[in-house]
């Protein structure tokens, strides 16, 4: 009984300690910081370009070689539960997007409602998905499989899904040369390391620390960049606090609508307590590590600030929310195995 009371106090304090703001959103408000005082520019801007393509090119090659085959293969095998993430993470979210599309303008304008609909577009996040997934008691294998296959079909479905809804929308859209772009500077990449994982995925994974820099600073370098621009082009003076306010408000209410389509459909479609949490937390994100790097690529030439700042926002919202969602689910299972212990003891022998 102790130990359990520990457990569950132990799952407490992790989850209040991923509900504050975590190292890296720290840095990410550094980053918009710096770029709002000191953006770059000129000869200077082109040649960190250069450098922000080459680190997101390393970022993607560390996560083809981190990926184990194994992994995947054994985890294609529960294909209903991937098929229900993946129609969630680009199927609802594009359709929750567009709905957000019928608010005026004056309330929502328009450059951040497209980089809300940018989001919704995104494959889901990896690494805390797997981790609240991990926390909660659910499915873990399933929960590695699917983030990985959505961040791999994102890559091409990202890119046509933004073609589609912004043209549908009147807002533009991109070239399928940036479609071109996607496939060498980020699948290329990521196919490489596939093909050598099989001999240095090992090494990899047992550095993640040592590594952890080029995950982290390939999109610290692609925000400063981004958000240089954007200052330079009167960022901040063009959007007030309380569009701001907006967006978040926005974010939350997608992330509230999804959290309870994926909790509850999946216990409608009568997915175990399992998958219904690896369903909630992989369905329910949107990756930060994949968007940033994608925009760059697919609104290549154009400002992005106001594209990834709904994204950014959006980051940091899903992993507090979800830290109090994991808790929850955490204390009920040791809830459920406390009092099946009790049962048991309590039973005639």
């Amino acid at each position: 009984m102790h130990d359990r009371t520990m457990t569950v106090l132990s799952s407490r304090e992790t989850a209040m300690r991923r509900f504050l703001p975590d190292t890296f959103t720290i840095l990410l408000v550094c980053t918009v910081i710096l770029a709002s005082l000191l953006p770059a520019s000129g000869t200077f801007a082109d040649y960190f370009g250069i450098a922000t393509d080459l680190a997101i090119a390393a970022l993607f090659f560390l996560h083809g070689a981190r990926l184990s085959r194994d992994v995947v293969i054994s985890g294609l095998l529960h294909w209903r539960l991937h098929l229900v993430i993946l129609l969630t993470t680009f199927g609802i979210f594009p359709l929750l997007g567009m709905a957000l599309g019928w608010i005026p303008d004056t309330i929502l304008p328009q450059p951040l409602y497209l980089g809300i609909l940018f989001l919704c577009v995104l494959p889901s996040t990896v690494q805390s998905s797997i981790a609240f997934t991990s926390m909660a008691g659910g499915n873990v294998p399933a929960a590695i499989c699917s983030a990985s296959a959505s961040n791999i079909f994102g890559m091409f479905l990202t890119p046509l899904l933004v073609g589609l809804l912004f043209s549908v929308g009147g807002h533009g859209g991109f070239s399928f040369d940036a479609l071109e772009q996607i496939l060498l500077q980020l699948l290329a990449p990521f196919l490489i390391g596939q093909v050598l994982q099989p001999w240095i995925g090992d090494w990899i994974r047992a550095k993640k620390k040592i590594l952890m820099p080029v995950d982290r600073g390939s999109i610290l370098m692609v925000v400063y960049l981004a958000f240089s621009t954007a200052v330079v082009e009167g960022l901040w003076h063009t959007f007030s606090i309380a569009d701001i306010a907006v967006v978040i408000v926005a974010d939350m209410v997608l992330l509230a609508i999804v959290l309870v389509l994926t909790m509850f459909g999946s216990r409608w479609m009568g997915f175990n307590k399992a998958d219904e949490i690896t369903i909630t937390f992989c369905g329910s994100k949107k990756s930060l590590a994949s968007g940033v790097p994608m925009a760059n690529v697919i609104f290549a030439g154009q400002s992005i600030g106001a594209i990834v700042l709904p994204l950014m926002l959006f980051h940091q919202i899903q992993l507090m929310v979800c830290a109090a969602i994991a808790q929850k689910y955490a204390a009920a299972a040791a809830r459920r195995a406390t009092q099946k212990e009790i049962d048991e003891a309590a039973s005639p022998a």
